[in-house]
């Protein structure tokens, strides 16, 4: 049996990746995707490739968890519309699986990182303030936000939470850089 949800998103000026959490996916799937053809080709091209993409989808499948888990907890309606009820399946496919994948992933299969502090605070905000832009034109041409968490704030109060998204992107890749280097005796 097929489900389909069809919601405002289906219609809307930038489809479903108006959302960070189906952004995150996308980036999530596309590291996977490159991981194995690496593997089945060996190449150390598309090895390179995948460990660059994992630098920014592990840290931002983390922001993930931790924003869409910490708000929920606060109330689901900041994440979620409240007609739209997911099965636990699905939220935890959604906003725990890859996060977890990912992150196995580097611990157990991918070389150390050598991003330092100061460019991953750089890359936490060029997302962070990139998504920002993304849904403000998507807002323009549809007239709402992808989480009802952005209509109920204030301007200055999205951008406190743009500043916190970018604040734990960088948090969570130095974390999980540190903790490589503990499981893995490097650094």
């Amino acid at each position: 049996m097929t489900l389909i949800f069809l919601t405002p998103s289906s219609e809307a000026y930038g489809w479903h990746f108006t959302y960070l959490t189906i952004l995150g996916l996308a980036l999530s799937s596309i590291t996977f995707i490159l991981g194995s053809l690496a593997d089945i080709t060996l190449s150390p091209q598309l090895f390179l490739l995948k460990n660059l993409f994992s630098i920014v989808a592990t840290p931002l499948e983390a922001v993930v968890s931790i924003l869409y888990w910490g708000l929920s907890m606060i109330s689901p309606t900041l994440v979620r519309p409240g007609w739209l009820v997911l099965p636990v399946s699905a939220d935890i496919g959604f906003h725990v699986a890859p996060a977890a994948f990912l992150i196995t992933d580097l611990l157990l299969l991918s070389p150390p990182w050598t991003l330092t502090t100061l460019p991953t605070m750089g890359l936490g905000a060029f997302l962070s303030i990139s998504y920002w832009i993304w849904i403000e034109f998507c807002y323009s041409k549809n007239g709402w936000y992808p989480y009802p968490i952005f209509t109920m704030a204030s301007r200055e109060q999205r951008i406190a939470l743009f500043t916190i998204a970018a604040a734990i992107f960088a948090s969570s890749a130095l974390t999980l850089k540190w903790l490589y280097g503990r499981v893995n005796g490097w650094g």
